[in-house]
């Protein structure tokens, strides 16, 4: 569910339907992100797990600070 999350983002982005600035792109990115993580661990594999959980890390304070701006 998180990777779908991910890439209808990416395919909505790559269209031109959703600019990657907008808080709904980087909240999509944030959320499928985390979700994709949890899975990972859920499955075990330790990889994903990082590499997902840097980048919900990554997705999410990009997501916060462009709130406070």
């Amino acid at each position: 569910m998180g990777v779908a999350i991910l890439f209808c983002a990416f395919f909505l982005n790559l269209f031109g339907w959703l600019r990657s600035e907008l808080r709904i792109c980087q909240g999509l990115n944030a959320l499928g992100a985390g979700v994709a993580c949890y899975a990972s661990y859920l499955i075990g594999f330790l990889l994903l797990v990082i590499l997902e959980g840097v980048w919900s890390v990554v997705a999410t304070v990009t997501f916060v600070r462009n709130r406070q701006t």
